[in-house]
């Protein structure tokens, strides 16, 4: 019978000890009007007495009926699926099992749920912090900001509050292992959902050996959609080159083999970019964002001109630069396009506005892709 309850904190929990069930008795005893829903991720049957004890303190304990470990993504998805049916219109905050999130801290990041805004509990990285975590968030915030133009100070923070009516975005964002809760705040802001973040105490245990942050491959997951858009510039390039040969074999103009050739590969990099970089699957855009992309190539052909211009006046070198120039249109196209060209922001609710019936309207963040103009 669904119960009526203002958030529920989800726990999802994989071979669990000690810490899980200090966490829950804390939590019951401090914040007894929150529920807590603890979701087993496959731990086996050798750990049943300690969901045993979870749900003698007052926990809800569900499991998946597959037998295994489906991972952190699936055990969160499943958990999400079951405050649905259990708790409906209940917000979500999820902490981790292992002793890293602080009640009181929980407790702070629930207060700052609202509609339409994930909160994630943010750590500081100072004191005692082992040297792997330090660098490797470091990375991973610099690389997310450059990416999403988003300031997230603790990109793999486990601690994090939802609204209700966002629950069935999050179900509907793919991962099922420890890239889903990546995954949620790289898709946020492509989605119209704001990210607030709250700063949360620094807790460690055993230097962080239960840490899951993979430098070299999460880092790679994060700049996915810059290397897709250094990508599609390098192939525009090659098709611009393509075409001013064959144009250049046909016509005999030097002329119209540049500006065909030009137009071509716009349009094809354009295209890449609306549908590979910035995946912006709304058609009735398309021509609203080709206006833009062509105004921005246009500027961008003139600021490249003043900016050459300018540093040859001062002495510079054509090819220093040439390259200095290009380096700087290269990231100012990428912000322009990320936030003007293609606004994606809010497709992925209203879709699930009128599938589920549950998603409250958002407000869409300018959100967008990166303009590389073919050579």
């Amino acid at each position: 019978m669904p119960t009526q309850t203002s958030a529920v904190v989800l726990i999802p929990a994989l071979e669990p000890d000690h810490r899980l069930l200090a966490l829950v008795a804390d939590l019951r005893r401090t914040a007894p009007d929150l529920s807590v829903l603890v979701v087993d991720d496959g731990s086996g049957a050798g750990y049943a007495t300690v969901f045993d004890d979870v749900a003698a303190l007052g926990a809800d304990v569900v499991a998946d009926p597959v037998p295994g470990n489906h991972g952190k993504g699936h055990a969160l998805k499943l958990g999400i699926r079951e405050v649905e049916t259990r708790y409906p219109g209940a917000d979500v905050v999820c902490a981790d099992a292992d002793g890293q999130h602080t009640v009181q801290d929980i407790l702070r990041v629930a207060g700052h749920v609202r509609p339409g805004t994930a909160v994630v509990g943010g750590r500081r990285f100072v004191g005692d912090v082992p040297l792997r975590s330090r660098v490797g968030n470091a990375v991973s915030r610099s690389l997310f900001r450059l990416v999403t133009g988003l300031r997230v100070h603790d990109t793999q923070t486990g601690l994090r509050a939802y609204p209700a009516s966002l629950l069935p975005w999050l179900r509907s964002i793919p991962g099922e292992r420890f890239e889903y809760e990546l995954a949620v705040l790289l898709q946020a802001p492509r989605d119209g959902v704001d990210v607030d973040e709250v700063e949360i105490e620094t807790v460690y245990l055993d230097e962080n050996e239960s840490s899951h942050f993979r430098p070299v491959v999460d880092s790679l997951r994060i700049l996915a959609p810059l290397l897709r858009f250094v990508g599609t510039g390098v192939a525009s390039f090659g098709v611009d080159v393509l075409m001013l040969l064959l144009l250049q074999a046909l016509t005999g103009s030097l002329l119209l083999s540049v500006v065909g050739a030009r137009i071509v590969s716009g349009s094809v990099n354009f295209l890449l970019n609306k549908f590979v970089v910035f995946r912006s699957t709304d058609h009735r855009a398309t021509r609203a964002e080709a206006a833009r992309y062509v105004a921005l190539a246009v500027s961008l052909v003139v600021a490249g001109y003043l900016m050459l211009l300018g540093l040859q006046t001062l002495g510079v070198a054509l090819l220093p630069a040439k390259l200095l120039t290009d380096g700087i249109l290269f990231f100012v196209g990428w912000a322009v396009q990320r936030r003007h060209v293609f606004r994606t922001g809010g497709s992925g609710l209203d879709e699930l506005d009128r599938r589920d019936g549950r998603v409250t309207a958002v407000e869409p963040v300018e959100t967008s892709a990166t303009v590389s103009t073919g050579g």
